[in-house]
């Protein structure tokens, strides 16, 4: 199996589970937080959505990493629709494999730009830092949609 095949099967199990275990989430819940100054439902979903496109353009830019946490707190934090970050996410998955799609082998195994984020390392890395992070926030999310009396699936069985 080629890194590319590797990184598309990566990319398609994080969506997988990550819908599966939010499915239960409605845009009646988009506006829910456990504590003040927490990030909602829909900023949660925003906040995964814009770190996987964050991910692939840090992975690819000669640059590396764009480091505005500031900014990016900011486009998140504009979030209010659950739909629309399902919608965001779904499309930062989409323009993921296609970008992964162009990509060889050898473009996957270059390194990353010197910095503090996966600096020097393999491109491929980027896809196993995304993929921790998916999960870190689809956790987050079961964890509101049991406060919100709803019961997530079990996210490695359909």
């Amino acid at each position: 199996m080629s890194l590319v095949q590797s990184a598309l099967i990566q990319l398609s199990a994080a969506n997988e589970y990550f819908t599966r275990s939010t499915r239960g989430l409605q845009e009646s819940h988009s506006a829910f937080a456990p504590s003040p100054g927490m990030m909602t439902v829909a900023q949660q979903v925003a906040h995964a959505a814009h770190t996987i496109d964050w991910f692939m353009e840090g992975a690819f830019r000669p640059e590396g990493f764009d480091t505005n946490f500031e900014e990016h707190a900011k486009t998140v934090n504009a979030c209010t629709s659950l739909v629309a970050a399902q919608t965001w996410f779904d499309k930062a998955i989409a323009s993921a494999k296609s970008i992964v799609s162009t990509k060889t082998d050898a473009d996957l195994m270059a390194p990353l730009p010197a910095g503090p984020i996966l600096g020097g390392a393999p491109r491929m890395a980027v896809f196993g830092a995304l993929t921790d992070h998916t999960v870190h926030h689809r956790g987050a999310l079961t964890v509101y949609a049991r406060l919100q009396g709803v019961v997530p699936p079990m996210p490695y069985l359909d």
